[in-house]
Formats: structure tokens, sequence, C-alpha cells
């Protein structure tokens, strides 16, 4: 096998590893091993949680941006799930899995890059709208209803699994040799297929998927906060203190902060991914190449920079949502109860207000008085 085929894909390489008897690769299979479990149990819990704030807590998002976000949050769950629990994670624990055959070879890799394009393209929809949006007032109108963005949403993801059918076909099942306690077994193994169809589908995904929306998130990025910029100087001071002391240039560096991290972190922990594969498949790329061999630089850099890729999709969420005072203070009121005990205390005080209100009313001349009893109160959800 020459290169990786996907985000981190090389299977059963721990097997080779181990029996070259290479230090530093075992070391760094092992390191593996704990890493990839370690982010699956962090990853799923944490997208479906913001998939549940984002829908069902006021965190005071707007509907396009809470559709955005819950969709990124469940394309995100899909990839951990299809690359970094089944593909990474078992193939360091199970010595043979179950995609090591028809058909499965090829359809886990169609639901691999299917994710990926779409937790891509959705980030990078998501950049573009809010720059229209700042942009045009037109735009404003257009893309602020929220059936745009659902339909945007959905359209993102059957596109990007229509784009990943190709990529069924880039890999190969075939008898292998390994090691296996001092024995050498033949079992079948998904790897990749060499040749011009595959060596091209791997490319245009590379761009499609990493290469394009890097470069697309950073110009919107910029462009919106260069315009952000230019409107910070329409407001003076003395505006800014009839604001009810909230000043719009704060609040713009602070945005433009926000979206400089964004930016920022979505380059470093899918730039290097680009990179080194992109060197992988010119300069490495011929047979007799060992992808497995640790001592060679390339292939540690670009095993590191497979895991800032899959860190990713485990971390955008909390670049884009706890940031957010307002995400914060509905974490802590779930995880803690307090909107219940604020919920209840609000109906007692509504409930108690209401009936000193009617005992103090002065009854009329000629009218029997009324006596009011609070004998209980049943709140209701």
């Amino acid at each position: 096998m020459v290169c990786d085929t996907f985000t981190a894909t090389r299977r059963n390489y721990t097997q080779q590893v181990l029996a070259c008897g290479e230090m530093e690769g075992a070391v760094f299979v092992t390191v593996q091993k704990i890493y990839y479990p370690l982010l699956c149990i962090m990853g799923i819990p944490a997208n479906l949680f913001t998939f549940y704030m984002i829908c069902f807590r006021k965190c005071g998002m707007s509907d396009t941006a809470s559709i955005y976000l819950s969709c990124l949050a469940i394309v995100d769950s899909l990839y951990v799930v299809w690359v970094i629990l089944i593909d990474l994670s078992l193939t360091f624990w199970l010595l043979q899995p179950f995609w090591h055959s028809h058909p499965w070879c090829g359809i886990l890799g169609f639901l691999q890059h299917g994710s990926l394009y779409s937790s891509s393209w959705i980030v990078v929809m998501f950049t573009i709208e809010r720059y229209l949006v700042l942009r045009s007032t037109a735009a404003k109108q257009h893309f602020s209803q929220a059936w745009v963005t659902k339909v945007t949403c959905v359209a993102i993801v059957l596109v990007s699994h229509l784009v990943s059918v190709p990529l069924g076909w880039i890999n190969i099942v075939s008898d292998v040799n390994i090691t296996v306690n001092g024995e050498i077994v033949t079992l079948p193994r998904c790897h990749y297929r060499d040749g011009v169809y595959a060596t091209v589908i791997v490319w245009i995904t590379m761009f499609l998927s990493g290469g394009v929306p890097i470069v697309l998130v950073i110009i919107f990025n910029y462009l919106i906060g260069y315009h952000l910029c230019r409107a910070s100087h329409l407001f003076t001071k003395e505006e800014c203190r009839l604001m009810q002391g909230r000043c719009i240039r704060g609040m713009l560096r602070r945005t433009i902060l926000l979206l400089g991290t964004v930016s920022v972190a979505f380059v470093v922990l899918s730039l290097p991914r680009f990179v080194t594969y992109s060197i992988l498949r010119t300069k490495y790329n011929y047979s007799s190449f060992n992808r497995n061999d640790y001592r060679i630089p390339i292939n540690v850099a670009g095993d590191l920079a497979n895991m800032l890729q899959n860190l990713n999709s485990t971390t955008n969420f909390m670049l884009y949502c706890m940031v957010s005072q307002r995400f914060r203070r509905e974490l802590v009121q779930v995880v803690t109860c307090k909107d219940k005990a604020r919920e209840l205390g609000s109906v007692l005080t509504h409930t108690t207000m209401k009936v000193f209100s009617v005992v103090d009313r002065k009854p009329s001349p000629g009218s029997r008085p009324v006596t009011v009893v609070l004998t209980n109160i049943t709140h209701t959800q």
C-alpha cells in the first residue's frame, strides 16, 4: 500500500510495524491505540450533547446558526463513528475487522468520505452565509429564513455523499501475509488500489475536502473581519456611550476575534494533513515505499497530521458554541438543574403576587368581602 486513502486510514499496519521490531513504530502505535478510543469517548457524547443544547435550549443563537451548527454536530458524530471508531479504533484491537471483505470495504470508504465532505462544506457555507448576511440587506432577508438553511444543509449532505460514490472503488480486497504471534497467516485485507483511476479520485478528494474549503474559509473570514472593521468606524464614542454602555466597537472586536479563532483553528487542524498527503502522493508515490516505517520523518508527520484532522471533528463545535457566554450559562443550568428551580420559583412568585393583589383590593360599597385561601400549588410542565 503506497499511501493513506483517507483521513487516517492505514488498515492493519499495527501488526506490520510490530513485526518489524521497530521501537519507534511500536511506541507511536501505542499512542494511537490510546488516542483514538479516547477521541471517540469524548467526541461522540460531546457532539450529541451540543446538538441537544443548540436545538432544545435557548443559547442566544439565530435560527439559521442553530440549524447549521446542529447539522454540523450530526455529521461530525457520523464522521467519528465511521472513521475514528469503526476504522481506526477497532483496527488496533481486532485482527480481522468486518470491513476487510466485500462489499464493506467500498461501503465504508463511501460513508467516510461522505461525512468528511459534509463537515467541511457545512463550515464553508456557514462562513459564506455570515458574510452575505453582513454585506447585503437583500441577502439577509433571504438567508435569515429557516427553510432556506434547512434546504442548504440537506443539499450539502446529499451532494457530499453523491460525490463520494466513486470513492467506493479506490480500495480493493486481496489476501495478505501477516505475522501473528510469530506465525505467518494469510488474511483478506482492504487496501489502496494502485492505478490511474484511484490516483485521480484521491487527488480530487484531497482538494475538495481540504484545499478548497481551507482557502474559502480563510478568504471569507478575512472579508468578514475587513467589513466589520470598516463598520466600526461608523460609530463615534458619543454614540457608543448613548447605547446603554454597550460599545459597538468592543462588540465588533470580540466578533473579529471569534472569527479569527475559528479560521485559525480550522486551518491549523486541517492544513498539515493536506500538506503531508500532497508530499506522500508526489515524492513518495511508488510501490516500494514503506508507509509503515516510522524511521522515515514523513510517515510520522503524516500520522500526526491525521491525528489533528480527526481532532477537528470533535472540537470545532467548541469553537462555535463554547465561546458563547449564553451557551455556557445554559450548560451550567442543565448540569446543575438550576433552570427547574428558577422556573418553580418564578411560578411561586407569580402566584403569590396575584394572591396579594386580590387580597389588597378594596371591596366596593355594598359588596360582600371575599376571602382567598391558597390551598395547593401544582406545577405542571
